[in-house]
């Protein structure tokens, strides 16, 4: 679907962490989130229009497959990478890969669905996904 990686700076702070200094693996899902919700909005997408549409329409994460490599530590700097692998009906696909410099340190593959704020499976707009592709 899209060969476009968006980026995401993001500094670890203390409260990422765990006594050790090193990044608490639930502080992984937050980044990923954030990942994600920037490269949505670098296509054109933001949840509060999506929110305001005729037929409101919200993500939940379906499912997430997350592998961790090495660890991340207070103060690094890291870069979360995401890519937009693929859209059909209600679902969208994303790879995420969270780095430092040259090295890294987690991934994650993403199954997003989309559905009215009664929860229910609503397919992905023509419009939606047309940016994605841009």
């Amino acid at each position: 679907m899209g060969d476009h990686i968006y980026t995401l700076p993001i500094r670890i702070y203390y409260e990422d962490t765990d006594f050790s200094g090193v990044v608490y693996h639930a502080a992984y899902l937050k980044f990923f989130e954030r990942g994600r919700t920037e490269a949505l909005r670098a296509c054109g997408v933001h949840h509060s229009e999506l929110l305001e549409r005729e037929q409101p329409l919200a993500f939940a994460v379906r499912k997430m497959t997350t592998e961790w490599l090495i660890p991340a530590k207070i103060d690094d700097m890291l870069e979360v990478r995401t890519r937009f692998v693929e859209a059909r009906g209600a679902r969208m696909f994303l790879s995420q890969e969270i780095w430092r410099d040259e090295t890294l340190l987690a991934r994650a593959e993403v199954e997003a669905a989309s559905m009215s704020l009664a929860g229910r499976p609503r397919r992905l707009p023509a419009d939606v996904i047309a940016r994605f592709l841009g």
